[in-house]
């Protein structure tokens, strides 16, 4: 007498007697997977291998770096002495003209009830400043000097003649200063450098090069003398032809009048405080040996 078999019943035998199911005994199905083509291995298995016909791709015999084909390379075009001398560590300063910082006003990106540095104009994207590509600032054009109205207290570092006699014209301020590339960088981006905890540094004086000009009164340099700044106002306003206002009586007289130390970052922070982010507190220092230091 034969007993009817159980469904499934073959299958429970063999799985008794298979290993146990690791990632070790794991095997992908049968023809699941294809052999990649192995490229370069013979005429039959690839032909030219991806590498098309013939010459220094194909035969692996690339040129070396700044190799140009036999012409003259571009680091011998540039001649070593006169007008090209140091021009791979020559400072840059983009441009920004009246025309557009009136356009960001105008949107409200820029508050101009404000001082405004790098980090408003940045900040506003008005401006792109990068300095591994040896930007040392932005430089304030004229282009627009007719339509400017606003008066504003704005701090850059280089402007021309004409970007100056507009502001000043309007009853605004208008300071060059100079900036160390580690303090633009912090200057940019001062979220990144208030979320690692750090205290805020030292900005460092200019180079011997760069001191004339910003000890020039006629440039609005930062150290230069307030006395022939002043005098240097009224001597700009005399050549361009406009009567120079009286800031002192001015409403934003506060605002207007509000500088930066010579060694200072950020309006309203001072060197050595520390920005925390996470508990929306600043911390000063009250070690006497980093009172002095961070002191000007």
């Amino acid at each position: 007498m034969s007993f009817p078999k159980k469904p499934g019943g073959k299958a429970l035998d063999v799985l008794q007697t298979l290993p146990r199911i690791t990632l070790a005994n794991l095997r992908p199905e049968p023809g699941a997977r294809k052999l990649k083509r192995r490229r370069g291995r013979g005429q039959h298995r690839g032909h030219k291998s991806g590498r098309g016909h013939k010459g220094e791709r194909q035969r692996g015999n690339r040129p070396r770096l700044g190799f140009e084909g036999g012409q003259t390379p571009f680091y011998l075009i540039i001649p070593k002495y006169g007008y090209n001398e140091g021009h791979s560590r020559r400072p840059q300063y983009p441009p920004l003209s009246l025309k557009r910082l009136q356009y960001l006003i105008d949107l409200g990106r820029v508050d101009p009830t404000q001082p405004i540095d790098l980090t408003q104009l940045v900040n506003a994207r008005g401006v792109t400043v990068q300095p591994l590509k040896r930007d040392y600032g932005i430089q304030l054009v004229d282009e627009g000097a007719d339509i400017f109205a606003a008066k504003i207290n704005i701090e850059v570092q280089r402007a021309s003649e004409g970007a100056i006699a507009a502001i000043e014209r309007n009853g605004g301020v208008i300071t060059t200063s100079f900036y160390d590339p580690i303090s633009l960088d912090i200057l940019i981006k001062p979220v990144l450098f208030f979320l690692r905890g750090q205290p805020i540094p030292k900005r460092m004086l200019p180079g011997q090069d760069m001191v004339p000009y910003y000890n020039n009164p006629e440039n609005r340099g930062y150290l230069a003398d307030p006395e022939q700044v002043q005098q240097a106002r009224l001597a700009l306003a005399q050549k361009y032809g406009y009567t120079l206002p009286d800031i002192s009586r001015d409403e934003l007289y506060h605002m207007l009048s509000t500088r930066k130390d010579v060694r200072q970052l950020f309006f309203g922070l001072s060197p050595g405080w520390v920005v925390n982010m996470a508990e929306k507190k600043i911390l000063k220092p009250t070690d006497q040996k980093l009172l002095k230091y961070y002191s000007s």
